[in-house]
């Protein structure tokens, strides 16, 4: 493993990078603090000679001396005594033409000063590094002046030999901070990777390559829409399912989840388990956990699903009809039976023939108003199972409504919901319990209109009405009421329709629907 880095965790390979990265960077920093220390011990030694070149050349003793028949007797001692004690390695006197007046090596004393001393000549300070006769060094030259003229010249220098010396006394110190960069920058390093291994589990950058690959292809596989919003309510992932059911824009990344369609439920950051919830034209079942920083939501679109249980409620509406006109046919038949039994016969046939023409008066009136089969089905079992509950459901003596003219499932779903708030409204109030149904075509327009005897709506509760959730009902046992009407408004919106609902003394919702032929030509 440790001859594999290909094969260490994300983390481990970070951390040996960065410790390669933070030991090059050292050693570079090392390498210039070493050469700046070098460059300025140079510059150092170069401003101390020129310093004491000076002061010896400003010395009254030295200018008197140049005059002197025998110059050396003087400035030979004087020089050693200030070269001793300035720790310099040399002082050179010498005449305008480079010529020794001093020396530490006395041999050399008479000898022509190796060296540049044009500038001196002109009056100027000089400082160089030149091989002389003491070797490589860093030396001053300074005239000595009197009157204006340049009576000779004072020149002082330092060994590099020395200065090297004095260099080497500073890299322990370099070599130590150093070292102490490097440890506090690898312990920074380890710190950052052990937050690293546990963000990533230690990973290694092959596996987390897959696992966004198989994470990123499960986003876009999945039929639920899924959502992830951060503990601000922001959106931070939303996969391409979601954005379909939504209708989401691409940049929908950062928006306020408030912002978006169901905004204003999952804005709440509440616990949410199959809640159903509609937007224009869907009908879908959110589901929302709390989670580490934020929350998970997933969608499920039950548009599909919605409808055909809203047929299956026909359909089960239907049986019920059935049963219950099964029921009462029994009970009408052991009527008429008894009836024979006691010899009444003539009673028994008026009974069963009145019973006959009542049935068949109500549904030839539903059936010569009403052409739509499917409305035509969905209003007898209504009116058996209003009555079944004490409810007098009444078809218009003007109705009428031509086949074709509608989606026979949103006439279902519009039809059915409005019949059955209608029914619980007149339930729920005083008799008599009364529910009136009218639909007719006016120009290019179904006028589809059902009241109750109930008690009405306020202004308040119209404008609820047909809000996910909003019912008149309180009975605890009737929870995740108050999606019919909210069906009936997302089918009328969806053809293009209005609804009018007016609740003076009861509730009377009209809606007008635009007829296939009106869509048609539009």
């Amino acid at each position: 493993m440790a001859l594999r880095p290909q094969e260490w965790s994300l983390a481990r390979q970070l951390f040996a990078l960065q410790i390669a990265v933070v030991t090059v960077v050292v050693a570079a920093g090392l390498g210039a603090a070493v050469v700046q220390a070098e460059h300025s011990t140079e510059e150092n030694a170069a401003t101390r000679a020129l310093a004491i070149a000076r002061g010896v050349a400003a010395t009254p003793d030295v200018r008197a001396a140049l005059s002197l028949p025998d110059p050396t007797s003087v400035l030979q001692a004087d020089a050693e005594a200030v070269r001793r004690a300035t720790g310099t390695d040399f002082v050179v006197v010498m005449n305008t033409d480079g010529i020794r007046y001093s020396h530490p090596d006395t041999t050399q004393i008479g000898g022509k000063f190796l060296g540049h001393i044009d500038a001196g000549l002109r009056g100027e300070d000089l400082t160089e590094t030149y091989t002389g006769t003491l070797g490589p060094s860093v030396r001053a030259v300074v005239p000595i002046r009197a009157d204006g003229r340049v009576l000779g010249l004072v020149s002082v220098g330092i060994k590099r030999s020395a200065i090297d010396r004095s260099l080497q006394g500073q890299l322990p110190l370099l070599a130590l901070a150093g070292g102490l960069a490097l440890l506090v920058a690898a312990g920074g390093t380890g710190l950052v990777t052990r937050r690293l291994r546990r963000q990533t589990h230690d990973l290694g950058p092959r596996e987390l390559s897959r696992m966004y690959a198989y994470y990123d292809a499960v986003l876009h596989a999945v039929h639920e829409g899924l959502l992830l919003l951060d503990d601000k309510g922001r959106v931070q992932l939303v996969n391409d399912e979601a954005r379909r059911l939504l209708g989401l824009p691409a940049d929908v990344v950062g928006l306020p989840v408030a912002d978006l369609p169901l905004g204003a439920s999952l804005s709440k950051g509440e616990d949410q388990t199959d809640e159903l919830h509609l937007t224009g034209d869907r009908v879908l079942v959110v589901n929302q956990r709390r989670a580490a920083g934020g929350s998970v939501v997933t969608l499920r679109d039950h548009t599909d699903l919605q409808a055909l249980t809203g047929e299956l409620d026909s359909v089960r509406g239907f049986a019920e009809s059935l049963r219950s006109a099964a029921h009462e046919a029994a009970n009408r038949l052991h009527t008429v039976v008894s009836l024979i039994g006691l010899g009444r016969v003539t009673d028994a046939l008026e009974f069963a023939t009145g019973e006959l023409a009542l049935s068949q008066q109500l549904a030839d009136r539903v059936v010569e108003a009403v052409e739509e089969p499917v409305l035509v089905a969905l209003l007898l079992g209504k009116v058996a199972q209003a009555s079944e509950r004490g409810v007098e459901l009444v078809l218009d003596p003007e109705a009428a409504v031509p086949p074709g003219v509608a989606d026979p499932r949103d006439l279902v779903t519009i039809v059915g919901n409005l019949i059955d708030n209608a029914v619980d409204a007149a339930v729920a109030a005083p008799p008599p319990r009364r529910v009136e149904v009218a639909a007719w075509v006016v120009g290019e327009e179904l006028v589809l209109e059902v009241a109750d005897s109930g008690t009405g709506l306020d202004a308040e509760q119209v404008e609820q009405a047909f809000a996910r959730g909003w019912s008149t009902k309180t009975d605890e046992r009737l929870i995740g009421r108050g999606l019919g009407l909210a069906l009936v408004g997302q089918a009328v919106h969806r053809h293009g329709g209005t609804i009018d609902v007016t609740g003076d003394a009861g509730a009377v919702f009209t809606v007008r629907l635009p007829t296939r032929a009106r869509v048609t030509t539009s």
